[in-house]
């Protein structure tokens, strides 16, 4: 039995819901709504939940590999893959602007223009594309999902029976 397509499945839920909880906690903190500092939980979902994302993608690579090119469901599967590349770059681009954020270089720059932020999530000028990228990987996420729900639940894609 190959389980190569079995674990792609099993990979996929933690990702989705640590991106997704951390994107929402990440769009709450930027609002400035809540009582409490939700920056190292964010930071630690996101970093999580992008490791996970990129062991689902490998593992989905993996398992579409031995799959028919010209089967009729290849169109979505290109949806998949592709929402889930985009998922992985837009994370990590987050991911690495936070990193950068908080390294000397930056933190020497936002003194002498008299920012006081420690963290990108603090950050008023950051505002605006935060939020842009935080509601545009929640929306990656679940076109990836609706895309990887298609192809199991419509075209039975590498359904063990």
């Amino acid at each position: 039995m190959n389980l190569l397509p079995l674990l792609h499945p099993a990979s996929v839920h933690f990702p989705i819901a640590l991106l997704l909880l951390g994107s929402a906690l990440g769009l709450v903190h930027i609002s400035g709504r809540w009582p409490w500092d939700l920056r190292r939980t964010v930071w630690i979902l996101l970093v999580a939940g992008w490791v996970g994302a990129a062991v689902a993608v490998l593992t989905g690579l993996l398992a579409q590999a031995p799959l028919a090119p010209d089967a009729p469901y290849r169109g979505v599967l290109n949806w998949h893959i592709g929402t889930g590349l985009a998922q992985l770059l837009l994370y990590g681009f987050l991911l690495y602007r936070g990193w950068l954020f908080t390294r000397g270089k930056a933190r020497k720059r936002r003194a002498a223009t008299n920012n006081p932020a420690t963290d990108l999530l603090d950050d008023r000028g950051a505002r605006t594309w935060l939020v842009v990228v935080l509601v545009t990987g929640m929306a990656i996420i679940v076109a990836t999902g609706w895309y990887g729900g298609q192809l199991v639940y419509e075209f039975g894609v590498n359904v063990q029976l």
